[in-house]
C-alpha cells in the first residue's frame, strides 16, 4: 500500500470538480480513488466493475469491492442521490434502493457492512448495521480533510465514518469545555482554592449534560438555551434554580414556578443534587461565560454526536488540575482500549454471535440468540483505576452493539413481539454491569456522566432497529457502581464480590520506582507486605498483585496496561515468581508498543498489555501487526519456558565488580587525561563513536 499524499488528493479533487459521466468515467474515477485516496498501488486487482447479480432478471452492480464486500451505485453528476427515478421494470427507486436490492439478492458470504452511492460530487455512505440511520455524506471538495472516511473501501478494520466524525466532534467539545472553564474560573472569588475548583468541575459537568439533553431530544428543543438567554441579566440565579428543579420530582416542585421551568423533566441520578457548590457571579451584562454557553456551546454546536468514550477522557484532561497542567487535551484511543478488551473477551463474544447468526433461520436459532443476549447481560466488569471511565464506557458500547445486532436478527424474523412480552424490555445489557474504583472525585462524576450519555446513545441505536421501541430514559437511574476511593486501600470486595465478577481491566497509573511519592511508596510496601525486594517495582505492580489476589479460586480474567518495566530486569522475578507459583497464568500479551496520550505535549510511554487468570488457555502474543500462538508466555513475554533471572550481588565470572553503574564515587564528573584516552582508543577504536571526548578514567573505561 502506498503512502497517502495530500498533493495527490488535491489534484484528484481539482480533476473531478464539476464533471462526471456514469457511462464513460465511472471506472477511471474509482480507480483513481483507490490509488490516490486509499493508497492502493494496483487498484485494478481490488475492484470489480459490473458485477452480475441474479434478481428476477439479470442485473449488474456498478462497483463491488470483494475484500471489503462494499457495493457502490454510481450516478452521473446531475443525478440527485436522494431522489427516486423510474427503472427499466417500471419501479421508482433511489440510488440507495437500487443498491439495497442488489444487496438483498447477494449470497450471505458476499454481503458487507457498507453501501455507497455516488454522483461524482458526493459520497453517501450507508451503514447496514444501522439501516434506519441517515447516511454519512462526504463532498468531493472536502476530501482533503475527510479522506480517512473512505478507508473502509480497502480496510475492514478502518475507523468507520461515524467513528471519525465522533472523534472530530468530541475533540471540538473538549475545546469548548476548556474555553468555558477558563472564562468561568476568573469569576470565582478564590479561583484556585480546592472548593472553587471542585465547584467549577461539577458546574461544567452539569452544563455539558444539559446541552447534550437539549440536542439529543431529552429536553424540548433549545430549552436550556432559551431559558438561560431569557434571564441573561440574572443568569446565576436562573442556573441555580434550574439545577434545583432538575433534582426535584414533579410532585415535589413549587406549583407556582415559571412555566418554562415546568417543561424540564426530573433528571435524578444524583447529577443535580445539592452538592453545596459555588456558582460565581454571572449577572453582568454580556457576561463571557454566559455568551460561551449560549452562542458557542448551544447555538454553535450539536452535542448529540459526541463519543462518550473519547469525550470522558477529554473532559477530564481539560478540567482535572492534575492533567490540565500538561497544556493539551489527551485521551486513550479507542484502538488502544480494544487492544485490551478484544483479546480479553470481545473477540470470543463476537465469534460466538457470528456462529449463531450463521445457523439456519428457525426457532432454535432465535432461542440461541436470546440465550446469548442473556449471557451478555450477565457479564460484570471492574476497572480498579477507572479514571473518566473510558474502558467501562467502550465496553458497554461494544456489548450494546452486539445486543443490537441480536435484536436486528430477531426483528428480521418478524417474531420479536412474541419473543419479548409486552411489559418486557428487549434491551438487557445495562450500565449496572460495570464497576469502577477511582481516587479523583471529579473523574468519578465524569465517568458516571459518560456512561449515562452512552446509555442514551445506545437506546437511540436500538430505536433505529426496532422502530416502535420506547424507553423511559429519564429520570436517570442512580448509579453507584463507580466508587470514589483509593484502589490500593479499599477492599475490592466492598465494590463487587469475586463470585459475581467476570473481568478486570484497565490502565492503572504509571509511576516508576524512583519517581513515586513517599505516600505511593508506602502504599506499595503495604500491598506487597511480606514480599522481598519490592523496592524496584513500578507502582502499577500493585494492581497486578491485588487483581491476582481477587481472582483466586475464581474464573475471573484480567488484562492491564502497564509500563514495560514489569517485564524487564529484576522486577520480573520479584513480581511474577510469586504470582505464577500461585496458579496465575499469562493468557495473552501485547509486547512493547507506544501508548500515545493523543496530546502533542505528551511523551509516548512504552507499555505492554498482559492478560492473566487462574485458567490455562490457548495463549497468544501480539507483536505489532503479528499474532502468534504460544505454548507458554513467560513474564518476559516470550514463548518459552518460564525461567527467572534473579538479581545478584556478585559477578558470575572473574570480572571487575560494577559498583553503581555510571555513578562517580565523589559525586562529581568523570575525568580522563588525554593521553589515557588515546591509549584506550588505540586498544578499543570502536568505542570512539560512543565517547568522542574523554570523560572517564582509564580504569573506568576498561571496566565498562
Amino acid at each position: 500500500m502506498a503512502t497517502i499524499d495530500k498533493n495527490e488528493i488535491r489534484s484528484f479533487i481539482n480533476r473531478w470538480q464539476g464533471k462526471g459521466d456514469e457511462k464513460s468515467e465511472t471506472q477511471k474515477f474509482w480507480l483513481e480513488i483507490l490509488r490516490y485516496i486509499c493508497g492502493i498501488d494496483e487498484p485494478e486487482s481490488l475492484i470489480e466493475f459490473e458485477k452480475r447479480v441474479e434478481l428476477e432478471h439479470k442485473s449488474y452492480i456498478d462497483i463491488y469491492i470483494p475484500s471489503t464486500k462494499i457495493i457502490i451505485e454510481q450516478k452521473s453528476i446531475d443525478i440527485d442521490l436522494g431522489k427516486a427515478a423510474k427503472q427499466s421494470d417500471g419501479s421508482l427507486l433511489t440510488p440507495y434502493d437500487q443498491a439495497k436490492r442488489y444487496y438483498d439478492w447477494l449470497p450471505a458470504s458476499e454481503k458487507g457492512r457498507w453501501i455507497i452511492t455516488c454522483n461524482f460530487k458526493e459520497f453517501w455512505i450507508y451503514d447496514m448495521e444501522r439501516p434506519r440511520a441517515k447516511p454519512e455524506v462526504i463532498e468531493l471538495e472536502n476530501l482533503e480533510r475527510e479522506w480517512p472516511k473512505l478507508q473502509i473501501l480497502v480496510d475492514s478494520k478502518a475507523a468507520t465514518p461515524a467513528e471519525i466524525k465522533e472523534l472530530e466532534i468530541s475533540v471540538r467539545a473538549g475545546e469548548l469545555v476548556h474555553k468555558l472553564y477558563a472564562a468561568l474560573q476568573t469569576k470565582y472569588i478564590n479561583p484556585n482554592s480546592p472548593e472553587a475548583l471542585r465547584s467549577l468541575n461539577i458546574f461544567c459537568v452539569r452544563i455539558v449534560f444539559l446541552l447534550y439533553a437539549e440536542d439529543a431530544g431529552l429536553f424540548n428543543k433549545n430549552a436550556v438555551h432559551d431559558y438561560i438567554s431569557s434571564r441573561s441579566n440574572t443568569a446565576r440565579n436562573a442556573i441555580i434554580e434550574l439545577f434545583k428543579i432538575l433534582a426535584q420530582k414533579p410532585e415535589d416542585r413549587d406549583p407556582y414556578i415559571d412555566d418554562d421551568l415546568k417543561t424540564f423533566p426530573y433528571v435524578n441520578g444524583g447529577l443535580f443534587e445539592d452538592a453545596g457548590i459555588e456558582i460565581p457571579n454571572l449577572n453582568e451584562p454580556d457576561d463571557e461565560p454566559v455568551k460561551i454557553i449560549l452562542d458557542d456551546m448551544s447555538n454553535g454546536f450539536d452535542w448529540s454526536g459526541i463519543n462518550p468514550t473519547i469525550f470522558g477522557s477529554l473532559f477530564e484532561s481539560t478540567l482535572n488540575p492534575e492533567t490540565r497542567s500538561l497544556n493539551g487535551m489527551h485521551y486513550t484511543s479507542i484502538e488502544n482500549i480494544h487492544r485490551v478488551i478484544d483479546p480479553l473477551f470481545f473477540e470470543d463474544l463476537r465469534a460466538q454471535l457470528d456462529a449463531i447468526i450463521n445457523l439456519p433461520m428457525n426457532s432454535k436459532r432465535n432461542k440461541e440468540l436470546v440465550k446469548f443476549q442473556n449471557k451478555l447481560a450477565g457479564l460484570k466488569f471492574l476497572d480498579p483505576a477507572c479514571g473518566s471511565g473510558n474502558f467501562l464506557t467502550e465496553t458497554y458500547l461494544s456489548l450494546r452493539h452486539l445486543e443490537n445486532k441480536i435484536l436486528k436478527e430477531l426483528d428480521a424474523t418478524g417474531q420479536i413481539k412474541m419473543i419479548f412480552s409486552q411489559d418486557e424490555s428487549p434491551v438487557k445489557v445495562s450500565i449496572n454491569q460495570f464497576y469502577g474504583i477511582e481516587i479523583n472525585d471529579f473523574a468519578v462524576a465524569v465517568a458516571k456522566t459518560a456512561l449515562w450519555i452512552a446509555e442514551h446513545q445506545m437506546i437511540r441505536e436500538t430505536q433505529d432497529i426496532l422502530h416502535d421501541f420506547y424507553s423511559n430514559y429519564l429520570p436517570l437511574k442512580t448509579y453507584a457502581n463507580i466508587v470514589e476511593a483509593n484502589a490500593l486501600k479499599i477492599n475490592w470486595r466492598d465494590v463487587i464480590k469475586p463470585s459475581e465478577l467476570n473481568y478486570i481491566m484497565g490502565n492503572p497509573p504509571f509511576r516508576g520506582a524512583r519517581v513515586m511519592s513517599s505516600e505511593q511508596k508506602t502504599e506499595l510496601e503495604k500491598v506487597f507486605e511480606g514480599w522481598a525486594n519490592v523496592g524496584n517495582l513500578d507502582y502499577v505492580s500493585c494492581w497486578y498483585k491485588l487483581a491476582a489476589d481477587f481472582m483466586k479460586d475464581t474464573n475471573i480474567k484480567a488484562a492491564l496496561v502497564s509500563t514495560n518495566s514489569v517485564t524487564q530486569g529484576d522486577a520480573v522475578a520479584v513480581l511474577w515468581k510469586p504470582l505464577l507459583t500461585s496458579e496465575v497464568n499469562i493468557n495473552f500479551a501485547w509486547r512493547t508498543f507506544k501508548w500515545s496520550s493523543e496530546s502533542a505535549d505528551m511523551a509516548h510511554v512504552h507499555v505492554v498489555i498482559i492478560g492473566f487468570s487462574n485458567i490455562s488457555s490457548n495463549a497468544k502474543i501480539y507483536d505489532g501487526e503479528n499474532i502468534y500462538d504460544a505454548k507458554n508466555i513467560n513474564p518476559y513475554l516470550i514463548d518459552a519456558e518460564t525461567i527467572f533471572i534473579d538479581a545478584r550481588q556478585s559477578p558470575l565470572c572473574d570480572v571487575p565488580e560494577m559498583r553503581s553503574g555510571g555513578k562517580p564515587a565523589d559525586g562529581g564528573n568523570f575525568i580522563i587525561k588525554e593521553q589515557d584516552y588515546d591509549e584506550f582508543i588505540a586498544y578499543e577504536p570502536n568505542y570512539k563513536k560512543f565517547n568522542p571526548a574523554p570523560t572517564l578514567t582509564l580504569e573506568e573505561l576498561y571496566c565498562i
